[in-house]
């Protein structure tokens, strides 16, 4: 059964014009049929490792049962289709979270999976594929394969991390880990400049499992790199039930033009930087705005405008990371730019069992934004660079238009990786990046 061409677009805004759609439970009936096929979740891709145009999208939404939960030891499996959002609701009443999240809960499980998605305790959990027991894998011949660790080991690394492209992955088998109650153990720092940064991330990755910094984009001179440390630990029962989530809210319109500017930035970064609480104080508060804040407004990517958004992000080794980091934030005020969400992060030394998965050691930079077309490219690529010439990578499920010669100096195994492709799967990103 085919669905409406309009619902399959990546989260910046790119469009699977030209794809062919069909449901997952179709695809499966007949899955020769159908070449070059991609798995499509919920699209929450930033740039074109959710697309195959000219080819096939497995719509795999469908694939959304949960197909066991064992509440004494917290394994699971599930369909890959289930979104996250779907999971929590399940898991969390029952005391068992995610070990790891990324910052949405509006992803499915199988491209969680297929991105090898981190979160904000890499330092301590690693990648979500880390935690992952086992997976069903359905190959363009038919064959169905169960890879485990130590059950084809090698399409197992292959497909966590691997974009999608080893075949459609049907089900997921994940272990969870036990929470005493459904809030987080806040506190939130304020700090001046990037070096503070460094020395606030460094003592906090020692004693919490999460940490995060929002950066003031905007900031130059003694500011530069100046922002809001948030860190946390899943907080202990207090018997007071948690508090209702907030209700979500919808981005009213679609603006003919992008919303985010420097002028509207300078006055939300302003507000955002001086309603933080500076106590230091620790505070109970509910999971989700901690994980998802971003969640409570529905398609808030419409902010950017008809053109959509490109967002970079980069992990670079630590020694390297404060000039990298602070140079790529000068490149951005001087090209006149302004990153929205703007984050920063470190990543510890937890290896995924991922072969081409994107977290390294060092430090990670996420920054958005506006599609200005030339002006937009220019900047991302010398942010490209500058990623590169200190030993780094860039992340390809947030990427639009990398080049082959940053997708290879990223990842100098990826023909490793490619020995392992379905034959009859094949990605938007995939061509881009290994056309010479």
């Amino acid at each position: 059964m085919s669905a409406p061409l309009s619902d399959y677009r990546s989260w910046g805004g790119l469009a699977a014009r030209e794809s062919r759609i069909v449901d997952a439970r179709d695809w499966l009936d007949a899955p020769a049929r159908h070449r070059p096929a991609l798995a499509y979740g919920n699209g929450r891709s930033y740039g074109d490792s959710c697309l195959n145009d000219g080819g096939t999208l497995i719509d795999a939404r469908d694939l959304d049962e949960i197909l066991a939960f064992d509440r004494e030891t917290g394994l699971i499996t599930c369909g890959a289709g289930l979104m996250l959002d779907r999971l929590l609701e399940i898991t969390v009443p029952a005391g068992w979270f995610p070990p790891v999240t990324p910052g949405t809960a509006f992803v499915t499980i199988g491209g969680a999976l297929a991105n090898d998605v981190h979160g904000k305790n890499h330092h301590s959990a690693g990648t979500f594929g880390s935690h992952v027991r086992a997976f069903e894998l359905v190959r363009s011949d038919g064959q169905r394969l169960i890879c485990a660790p130590d059950l084809n080991s090698d399409l197992f690394t292959a497909t966590i991390g691997g974009f999608g492209l080893t075949g459609l992955v049907t089900q997921v088998t994940l272990r969870l880990m036990p929470i005493a109650s459904a809030e987080m153990a806040q506190e939130v720092l304020p700090f001046g400049n990037l070096d503070r940064f460094f020395e606030i991330a460094a003592a906090s990755d020692a004693t919490h499992d999460y940490t995060v910094a929002w950066i003031d984009s905007l900031a130059g001179g003694r500011d530069l790199g100046r922002g809001v440390f948030f860190r946390a630990n899943h907080a202990p029962a207090s018997g007071i039930p948690a508090p209702r989530p907030a209700r979500s809210l919808s981005f009213p319109l679609k603006p003919p033009f992008p919303l985010i500017n420097r002028m509207t930035l300078s006055g939300f970064n302003w507000l955002y930087r001086n309603s933080q609480p500076r106590d230091g104080l620790t505070r109970r508060v509910p999971y989700r705005p901690f994980f998802y804040p971003l969640d409570r407004v529905r398609d808030w990517n419409r902010a950017y405008g008809p053109k959509g958004l490109r967002q970079f992000q980069c992990a670079v080794p630590l020694d390297k990371a404060p000039d990298t980091v602070a140079e790529m934030l000068r490149q951005t005020l001087a090209a006149g730019e302004a990153s929205f969400l703007t984050v920063l992060k470190l990543f510890g030394d937890k290896p995924s069992p991922g072969l081409m998965s994107f977290p390294m050691p060092g430090a990670t930079l996420t920054l958005d934004f506006p599609n200005r077309g030339e002006r937009t490219e220019q900047l991302l690529s010398r942010l490209d660079g500058l990623a590169i010439v200190a030993g780094g990578r860039v992340n390809p499920y947030k990427d639009a238009r990398m080049s082959p010669a940053t997708f290879a100096a990223s990842f100098p195994r990826w023909r490793d990786f490619a020995a392992h492709i379905d034959p009859g799967f094949s990605s938007d990103f995939w061509r881009r990046v290994t056309t010479q």
